[in-house]
């Protein structure tokens, strides 16, 4: 670089900081900007000798990302300081500990949480990308600053990538639309949102991304004249009442005409609200509310509304934090508008998001959607077991969901995710209540654990203490922390089976003179085509495990001999990668079942399209041949869905050691005092024993019950009857089979 260039350089350098003090949102000391100052000279100093692909010196990079950190989110001189250094680690010799001398422990918890982010490899596979998202979210737990610098960065990459080759800014592009951008929408920083969206389009769809944007720009003339004509006529009632307010005409931004074009099939001319108008009023806090709804009335005056369109986040805000309300109203040339009525205070919250948020909840007591969103995040990210492409997918769907306000039975308001079941709100009171779930009243009325709410229901759960989830509550719930929890007590019950199930195997390979090591361990894994020995421990506690089968193993190690052929066969090249692939995805799902009742039919697997257990599919009712079973993207599945819907059956593949089944038990003995009780008690502390009715009489001192619980197989039951045939006073316990 020539001497001139590289005074150039500095003046910018310059002028760049400058520009960063003075457009910070919060008020800075004296002390801050000194700390501002010293966190700048470090990232000067470390980043002197890197250029950007673009040949621009690489520290405009961090200076661009603290200047989205002051202004557009409004992050204090901490956060400032940490996005200045936010590259320092990764690419210099500087340490977190350099810095945690030379500045303090939080800037440099911030840099190391930053730098852990960006440590992950960057060409990765999908399972390995969403891994890296985890992580990225994990540090929401530290503190939720890293992200919002994180998205600094991002959006300052997405607007100066265009020097990059084009794979990668597709790729760039796709994580950013994919969870960038729902991130900012759920910290409220709406503009930030909009940015990444609107960019994110411009590398994945640039040919329409081009075109909106020449449409938008040829019709913004007409655009102003209609605001204006809108405004005009709202002033004059304004001013008559005494409202100060300014009236603001928003575009729609080009991601979300372009959903709105794609969703709906149309052109962009047949786009209507491609703008929204913002009536921002100033108020004190007392008077927010009635004002918000005296400009509604003077709004409506004018214009016909919508009802069916209306929002009102200033009674309930988004958890976000954002507070407004939302009018769409028919304006003139027979157009809808959205008009959005906000105070001062609210707009600044819809801009900034977090920052505004808590530059005005000094001194309150009471949790802001936010912190309670965040503290519901802590809890799903510490607590999950999931893989991380489930994990990232179930954040997903709770970044973007719309949200329900349903009440408890004391009248409090709740906020859930639209499709949110009343198991799941449940499990939003607390997670222990979710457990122990009996059955929830909606509205006064008993209903189905996966009934969805919606917006103003009013929510009463009935516990039981002997309550425990079982496997099907994973398909009641919507929300990631309800099936988290769910999940994590599955768990921990499948853990105590296995480790019954462990003695219980020891003792009976005893007896087949066998003593349990690890490679009888892994031989018995192998030989009962599981994957892990925590799934043979599950089966035999379950009793899934037969003693036939147990004898079967035993017979067949003894023969050597076909062992030694077994394992040349094993050996042999023939083993096609398909058949493998069936051996894996069979381990967990052994087992078809039928329609609502899951019943077990007899059937054969189509040779159309090979269906393996563990795939999606469905039966289809033959006329010669019972039962097919066809994959759910078989070629002819179109053709039969739609010409014979009436032979189609429901079918899925599950675990048989997951299985439950319907036994009914006939009671007889004397009647004495707390029999009932005593019954009660031995049959509900049996593992895997639910009690699903019960009827009980005494009459003349003869007692008569009938009872019918769910097990998972027929040992659990031998065992059950056992138990209650050993209880005092009772005389004969049968099994009923019924019609």
């Amino acid at each position: 670089m020539t001497q001139v260039e590289v005074e150039e350089e500095n003046k910018a350098l310059a002028r760049e900081y400058k520009e960063l003090l003075r457009i910070s949102y919060q008020t800075l000391t004296v002390e801050d900007k000194k700390l501002i100052r010293k966190a700048f000279d470090v990232a000067v100093d470390a980043h002197k000798d890197q250029r950007r692909k673009s040949g621009e010196a690489y520290i405009f990079h961090p200076i661009g990302v603290a200047k989205i950190v002051a202004q557009e989110i409004g992050l204090g001189p901490t956060s400032i300081a940490a996005a200045l250094m936010h590259d320092v680690v990764e690419d210099t010799d500087i340490t977190i500990a350099d810095i945690e001398r030379m500045f303090n422990p939080k800037i440099a918890q911030l840099v190391e949480g930053l730098t852990k982010i960006s440590q992950v490899k960057k060409e990765m596979n999908v399972s390995m990308q969403a891994e890296n998202f985890r992580k990225m979210l994990l540090t929401l737990n530290d503190d939720v600053r890293v992200i919002l610098i994180k998205i600094a960065d991002r959006l300052h990459n997405m607007q100066t990538m265009d020097s990059m080759p084009d794979y990668k800014q597709v790729k760039i592009a796709s994580e950013t639309l994919y969870i960038y951008a729902p991130l900012a929408h759920r910290l409220g920083l709406y503009n930030i949102k909009t940015k990444l969206e609107d960019l994110g389009l411009k590398y994945t769809e640039p040919r329409i991304f081009n075109e909106i944007v020449s449409k938008i720009k040829e019709t913004k003339e007409e655009q102003d004249e209609y605001i204006k004509s809108i405004s005009d006529v709202l002033k004059k009632s304004m001013d008559e009442e005494n409202v100060e307010f300014t009236i603001k005409g928003r575009p729609k931004s080009i991601y979300s005409i372009r959903r709105k074009m794609a969703a709906q099939n149309v052109t962009f001319d047949e786009v209507y609200d491609k703008f929204a108008l913002r009536i921002i009023y100033k108020s004190n806090l007392h008077d927010e509310k009635f004002l918000a709804w005296k400009i509604y009335s003077i709004v409506t005056d004018h214009y016909r509304p919508s009802p069916s369109r209306l929002r009102d986040w200033i009674s309930s805000p988004k958890s976000s934090g954002y507070e407004a309300l939302h009018i769409t109203v028919m304006g003139p040339k027979g157009r809808w508008v959205e008009i959005q009525v906000r105070s001062e205070r609210m707009d600044e919250i819809a801009e900034k998001g977090y920052a505004a948020h808590y530059k005005y909840k000094q001194g309150a007591t009471e949790e802001s959607g936010l912190d309670v969103w965040l503290n519901l995040l802590k809890e799903a990210l510490e607590n999950s077991e999931t893989n991380a492409v489930d994990f990232v997918e179930d954040f997903k769907m709770n970044l973007y969901a719309k949200e329900i306000f349903v009440f408890t039975p004391k009248g409090e308001i709740k906020s859930l995710p639209k499709g949110a079941t009343s198991l799941d709100f449940a499990f939003s009171i607390h997670s222990d209540i979710g457990i122990r779930t009996r059955g929830t009243r909606v509205n006064g009325k008993l209903v189905q654990l996966n009934h969805e709410l919606k917006s103003g229901d009013q929510v009463e759960i009935i516990t039981s203490i002997n309550q425990k989830p079982t496997l099907h509550w994973l398909e009641y719930v919507t929300t990631s922390r309800a099936k988290n929890k769910i999940r994590n007590v599955l768990n921990d019950d499948t853990k105590k089976i296995a480790e019954e199930g462990k003695e219980l195997l020891t003792r009976k390979l005893k007896h087949l003179k066998i003593t349990l090591s690890e490679s009888v361990i892994n031989e018995l894994v192998n030989f009962f085509k599981l994957k892990t020995s925590l799934d043979l421990f599950y089966r035999v506690g379950a009793g899934a495990i037969e003693n036939q089968q147990l004898k079967d193993y035993a017979a067949q190690k003894s023969n050597t001999l076909i062992n030694f052929f077994k394992n040349k066969i094993k050996r042999s090249p023939s083993n096609a990668p398909e058949d493998i692939n069936k051996q894996v995805l069979s381990n967990n799902f052994d087992l078809l079942v039928f329609g609502k009742e899951q019943d077990r039919l007899d059937y054969k697997l189509s040779t159309c399209c090979n269906p393996i257990p563990g795939d999606e599919v469905f039966g289809f009712v033959t006329i010669n041949e019972g039962i097919k079973v066809h994959k759910r993207d078989c070629p002819n599945a179109l053709s039969m869905q739609s010409n014979y819907a009436y032979r189609v059956m429901q079918a899925k593949w599950i675990d048989s050691s997951q299985q439950e089944f319907k036994a009914i038990l006939k009671i007889t003995g004397m009647d004495s005092l707390g029999l009932t009780n005593e019954l009660t008690r031995v049959i509900s502390s049996q593992m895997n024993v639910n009690i699903q009715s019960i009827s009980l009489s005494g009459e003349a001192g003869i007692f008569n019950g009938q009872v019918t619980v769910v097990v998972q197989n027929n040992t659990i039951l031998k065992k059950l009857i056992d138990n209650v045939k050993k209880m005092d006073g009772i005389d004969k316990v049968t099994r009923v089979y019924t019609n």
